[in-house]
């Protein structure tokens, strides 16, 4: 009898501890964290966010000829497993397959998570075309303070692009005090983000870390002296001739973007990055990224990663298959492509909320949906 006369007064505790250690921590963000618990496809709802604006004269895709809204029996069973939202297929500039799935639309926004890597990766490029940006090879101390002194000097620009800063950032999701938990849930993106020490030589090591692409991010706002959503509006969204417009994730309102995770937009949008990659980073022939820049984007690092060989599948921020280098995607976390197959003149978007198993560190549905795709 006393033991269960006990009871409540226990769970009294553990609720009023649970209640006031992330104060005690200084980790306030826990309450998010615990409140959402994993991410979501549609957390653009939970978070502030800044618009990246639409074209007011749009480009709408085209149909083809052969456009359909069918796929095969068993890649559709497949899909709709794994969860899929959208799938999209453009091919010579015409929409040719698509087909939606959960409710959403052709116009529904979804969170593209590391996509944003490659957004981020396009407009730094747009900024060395433009000189904001000198060089690949500028160290980050030129724009962050934090950066203008002892290890933390080393770093450059292409470090970052490469993941290879050799920070101590920990790219753990399931860990909620890392800090990566911390950047996506927490309210100072900036100090998160800047904290992090050099502990390996930079360049010497290929290491994915979300915190590169925010210090590039940060990089970004100091060089071009805006945000990255008024920026990436007027360089990238509008000129691609985007019908809607997105939205990219704050730290808080009138914050910092989450350069590394939180664009958001629909399928037909989101192709347009695709395709602006296989023009070769330009639009109806006129440059929008460094000519040199994109050829490095997508041309593996060859920085040798924790296994000690060269990494031939990560370029500038984006992902290349390594037996067929020509082919190079976005990619994020719960399964969001943008592939890019040049022989075929192909975008292929999938966006969803689940991924399969990896082989080789590639989602197996990204195999899937190549061969599919050279079928077409």
């Amino acid at each position: 009898m006393v033991r269960n006369k006990r009871r409540p007064k226990t769970a009294i505790i553990i609720i009023v501890i649970v209640a006031i250690l992330p104060l005690f921590i200084g980790k306030p963000y826990l309450y998010k964290a615990i409140a959402y618990n994993f991410a979501n496809i549609d957390d653009y709802k939970i978070f502030d966010n800044n618009i990246v604006s639409a074209s007011p004269q749009p480009a709408p895709w085209p149909l083809d000829d052969q456009y359909t809204q069918k796929i095969p029996d068993d890649l559709n069973s497949y899909l709709e497993k794994i969860r899929s939202a959208a799938l999209l297929v453009i091919q010579d500039g015409k929409i040719k397959v698509e087909k939606y799935w959960l409710e959403y639309n052709d116009s529904s926004v979804t969170n593209s998570f590391s996509i944003a890597k490659s957004i981020t990766s396009l407009l730094t490029g747009i900024a060395i075309q433009e000189g904001k940006i000198a060089s690949v090879n500028d160290p980050v101390g030129k724009y962050l303070p934090e950066f203008a002194s002892g290890e933390k000097a080393k770093l450059k620009i292409v470090h970052l692009l490469t993941m290879s800063s050799g920070s101590n950032w920990d790219e753990s999701y399931a860990n909620p005090l890392s800090v990566t938990t911390e950047a996506y849930y927490g309210s100072d993106l900036y100090k998160t983000a800047t904290s992090v020490d050099i502990i390996k030589e930079p360049g010497t090591y290929h290491f994915y870390k979300s915190g590169d692409t925010q210090l590039l991010g940060l990089v970004l706002e100091k060089a071009t002296g805006r945000s990255l959503s008024d920026y990436a509006s007027e360089k990238l969204w509008r000129p691609l001739g985007a019908e809607h417009p997105a939205l990219w994730s704050t730290d808080k309102k009138g914050g910092y973007e989450k350069a590394y995770c939180c664009f958001n937009s629909n399928a037909r949008d989101f192709a347009r990055l695709g395709q602006l990659m296989l023009d070769s980073g330009r639009i109806n022939g006129t440059p929008l990224i460094d000519s040199a820049y994109y050829a490095r984007s997508i041309t593996p690092c060859n920085i040798p990663d924790d296994t000690g060989t060269p990494c031939n599948y990560y370029g500038y921020q984006w992902w290349i298959i390594p037996n067929e280098p020509s082919i190079y995607y976005a990619r994020g976390i719960l399964g969001q492509y943008i592939i890019c197959i040049p022989q075929k003149n192909m975008v292929i978007v999938r966006l969803g909320e689940k991924r399969d198993e990896k082989v080789n560190d590639i989602p197996l549905e990204v195999f899937r949906l190549i061969e599919w795709g050279k079928t077409l």
